[in-house]
């Protein structure tokens, strides 16, 4: 029996979380995509702590107006711009379960333009 897109992504998600995880040195840059918004955070597993985090919603007029697809590379260069703040150079990409395509690889192209390396 086919899986719904829901369990499928959850099914491919927990595939992806089984090797990635984010530490001190190297954290977790964690994507949420919804329907009207795109969400993105850089999580510490081992001690459990979200460092920082952004979404389309908290970028406000910069994002009015524009297409889901700029306004999630707007929040890839806002997270790394947080991310350099904190000392944070190097993360590991965890797309979510979904497929990199789309507003989740330019949010990834954004944050490679911010100066983030993954």
């Amino acid at each position: 029996m086919a899986f719904s897109k829901q369990k499928r992504r959850l099914k491919i998600r927990k595939r992806i979380r089984r090797t990635i995880s984010g530490t001190a040195e190297r954290p977790r840059l964690s994507i949420y995509r919804s329907n009207k918004a795109i969400y993105a955070q850089i999580v510490n597993d081992v001690d459990g702590v979200t460092l920082t985090s952004t979404s389309s919603f908290h970028l406000g007029k910069e994002a009015e107006g524009k297409t889901k697809v700029e306004q999630s590379i707007l929040v890839g260069k806002s997270i790394a711009e947080k991310a350099l703040k904190l000392g944070v150079e190097h993360v590991c990409f965890d797309r979510g379960g979904y497929l990199y395509h789309g507003r989740v690889k330019s949010l990834a192209e954004g944050a490679r333009e911010g100066g983030l390396k993954f």
